[in-house]
């Protein structure tokens, strides 16, 4: 390992929580402080290693009580109380970044029935103008279409999260260049998390030219063959990210315990994906199971107790509830 090299991404690391902290408003009160905003606080704390605080992610919002990657799904989250929405974004035909899971309209709109006309009309973003995708009207997880709601830009749930909640930008790596300048316009780079598999020197590539930079996060299935390796090239160059996020499937072989280990020891955060049993260990280590137990700590207290500070989950009122009982959720701000 490039201790020498590690060090002085951890001291860049240290100067970055300094500057969080020199956005203040009017100085210290009590045990805490007055940042700028609640971003400002949270992204204060994703910075911290030595912070006790469970930074909770919601992916794609509320999407059980609205839309999908829709502004109201986004503004349910922040009401209450999560800390990070996770949000997925593609380009229009016209160059705009919008939100949505897949690369195509056909499942969260009603683009059936509005193109019924054109029948070869095409439902993928790549091959839409931002007109067209403001024709179409978002549905609910069950499929019931809400005449009221369209897919927003990427601009537009910005500027409904800024100042008030941090962003996790899935499958967006990719449109960094794009992404950097729609934060850059509306001052929330600080308040991004932005994450990827690529390769250090290809992630360094990207962000080199930028002054300031969204937070990064190397995604990291340690189960698998590139997983593993990627992991390995972090711990053995002394590359710092600001997290990982880390992904496994199965508990039988002590391999989550041990990366996470390593992460804590490196001054990282980890963060892990409850969404599904497929990404954390398998059956009875997810929000469904959470949800179904008598105490949700049965699943959620052994990832806080490996040194998890970072967990992405479908059920956020469920965790933050558990997380401010067991004092693992009080930002101050």
């Amino acid at each position: 390992m490039n201790i020498t090299k590690g060090r002085i991404i951890a001291m860049k690391r240290y100067l970055v929580l300094l500057l969080l902290l020199a956005s203040l408003t009017s100085g210290v009160y009590g045990k805490g402080h007055r940042y700028a905003s609640r971003a400002d606080a949270i992204a204060a704390q994703i910075h911290d290693p030595s912070s006790r605080y469970v930074v909770v992610a919601c992916h794609r919002g509320d999407w059980r009580n609205w839309p999908e990657n829709s502004i109201p799904a986004i503004e349910s989250v922040i009401r209450m109380g999560a800390d990070i929405v996770e949000i997925d974004i593609h380009m229009t035909k016209d160059s705009v970044l919008v939100l949505c899971h897949d690369d195509n309209v056909r499942r969260t709109t009603n683009f059936a029935g509005v193109f019924r006309a054109e029948k070869d009309k095409s439902p993928r973003i790549a091959d839409m103008t931002l007109a067209e995708i403001k024709r179409l009207s978002l549905k609910r997880a069950h499929g019931a279409t809400i005449d009221t709601l369209q897919i927003p830009t990427l601009e537009e749930a910005l500027l409904c999260t800024r100042g008030r909640i941090c962003v996790n930008i899935d499958k967006g790596f990719d449109y960094y260049d794009e992404v950097i300048r729609v934060t850059e316009k509306l001052g929330v780079t600080s308040q991004v998390l932005i994450k990827s598999s690529h390769p250090i020197r290809k992630v360094a590539a990207r962000r080199a030219p930028y002054r300031n930079n969204m937070m990064y996060m190397p995604v990291v299935n340690i189960q698998t063959k590139n997983g593993g390796k990627l992991f390995d090239s972090y711990m053995e160059s002394g590359t710092v990210p600001v997290a990982y996020e880390v992904c496994w499937s199965r508990n039988d072989d002590g391999s989550f315990r041990e990366a996470a280990r390593k992460i804590v020891s490196q001054g990282s955060k980890v963060w892990v994906n409850t969404i599904w049993a497929s990404l954390c260990g398998g059956d009875g280590n997810d929000d469904d199971a959470a949800f179904t137990a008598k105490d949700p700590g049965d699943v959620y207290r052994p990832y806080i107790d490996a040194g998890v500070s970072m967990i992405q989950t479908d059920r956020p009122e469920l965790l933050i509830r558990w997380l401010k009982k067991t004092g693992h959720h009080r930002l101050r701000y």
